[in-house]
């Protein structure tokens, strides 16, 4: 299978395996929803698992791929508050710890314009 052809399935992997994260331990994940928002982490947490699922459920159907795919890139970028919530309350953990919370910040680049690359070959395709 070409390489094009395995992105948008490796893609619903990674939303998948993230989805199923945050039920399998949602406290991790809790720690991260920033204060601001209304409501409980938990809900925050779930609400995203779910989101990421259905996202990676649309990603790796040839129907609703290019939809999915756009819709993941909006996600990934609707995150990052959290991950550079991660970034701040690490600041005073031991190195290794600190450079994956700010690693994690440009990552989400490379996410959306992975997702975004999956949309855009999807075109024209049914």
């Amino acid at each position: 299978m070409p390489r094009s052809e395995r992105s948008p399935l490796l893609l619903a992997g990674l939303l998948a395996t993230a989805g199923v994260a945050h039920f399998a331990v949602p406290r991790q994940f809790d720690a991260v929803v920033p204060r601001a928002l209304p409501g409980k982490p938990r809900t925050w947490t779930y609400a995203s698992g779910v989101a990421e699922l259905a996202l990676a459920a649309g990603v790796a159907l040839p129907r609703t791929r290019k939809a999915a795919a756009l819709a993941a890139a909006g996600f990934f970028v609707g995150v990052f508050p959290a991950n550079v919530k991660m970034a701040v309350d690490w600041r005073h953990r031991p190195t290794p710890q600190k450079a994956v919370a700010i690693g994690r910040l440009p990552l989400q680049i490379p996410l959306v314009l992975w997702a975004r690359g999956v949309a855009k070959n999807t075109e024209g395709r049914a």
